[in-house]
C-alpha cells in the first residue's frame, strides 16, 4: 500500500468517526439540555465531542501531505480551519459541563447554555462550510477523488454559510427545518468523502 493510500484511508476512517461521534453527542446533549436526561448523558456527550474534536484535526493532518502538493496555502488553511473548529467544539464542551455544575448547584444556567449554542453554530456550521471550501477546491482542482464528491461540498458550503448567517441574525434557528436542510449537502459531502477515501484512496499527483 502506498503512503498516499495509507494516509487517505486514515483520513477516511477519521471522517467516518466524525459521524460516529457527532450525531450521538448531539442527541445526548439535547436530551440533557432540553429533555431532562441525567447528567450521565451530558458526560457521555462531552466525551464524544472531545473525540470529535480530535478526529476533526486528524482529518486535516492526515490529508496535508497529499493536499499540499496541490496547494500548500489551502492545505494549511484546511488544517487551520479544522483546528479552529475543534477548539470551538471544546468551548462548547466546557459550556456543557458548566451547565452540569450550575444545575447541580441549583443556579441559573442560561449563560452557559447560550455559550454552548453559539459554539455549536460557529463550529459545526461556519467552520464546516469553510472546511468544505478549502478542501473541496483542492480535491476538485487536482481530481484526487471523483469531482462529484467535492462538488457537493462546494455547492453545500455557501448554502450552509448563508443559513448560518440567517441564524446569526435570528431569521431561524440552527435546528429548524430550514437550518437542518441547509446542512445536509455538507453532511453528504463529508460522509461520501470518508467512504471513498477508505475504499479507494486518492489519485497521486505531483506538485503544481
Amino acid at each position: 500500500m502506498t503512503d498516499d493510500r495509507r494516509l487517505a484511508r486514515w483520513a477516511g476512517a477519521l471522517y467516518l468517526a466524525t459521524f460516529l461521534t457527532s450525531f450521538p453527542a448531539l442527541a445526548l446533549k439535547t436530551a440533557y439540555l432540553t429533555g431532562g436526561a441525567p447528567t450521565g448523558a451530558a458526560a457521555a456527550g462531552a466525551v464524544l465531542e472531545l473525540a470529535l474534536a480530535a478526529t476533526c484535526v486528524g482529518t486535516a493532518v492526515t490529508l496535508y501531505p497529499i493536499t499540499r502538493r496541490v496547494s500548500e496555502a489551502r492545505a494549511l488553511g484546511f488544517v487551520a480551519s479544522r483546528t479552529i473548529e475543534a477548539a470551538t467544539i471544546i468551548v462548547g464542551v466546557l459550556a456543557l459541563l458548566s451547565v452540569v455544575t450550575l444545575r447541580a448547584a441549583d443556579e441559573s444556567d442560561t449563560a452557559a447554555v447560550a455559550i454552548h449554542d453559539w459554539a455549536f453554530l460557529l463550529g459545526p456550521a461556519f467552520m464546516s462550510a469553510t472546511n468544505a471550501l478549502l478542501l473541496g477546491s483542492v480535491l476538485y482542482r487536482a481530481r484526487l477523488v471523483p469531482r462529484v464528491i467535492p462538488l457537493v461540498g462546494l455547492i453545500g458550503a455557501p448554502l450552509l454559510l448563508a443559513s448560518s448567517i440567517a441564524v446569526l441574525f435570528g431569521l431561524w434557528t440552527q435546528t429548524s427545518p430550514v437550518g437542518a436542510l441547509s446542512a445536509l449537502p455538507i453532511a453528504a459531502w463529508e460522509l461520501t468523502l470518508g467512504i471513498w477515501l477508505v475504499a479507494k484512496g486518492v489519485r497521486t499527483v505531483g506538485a503544481e
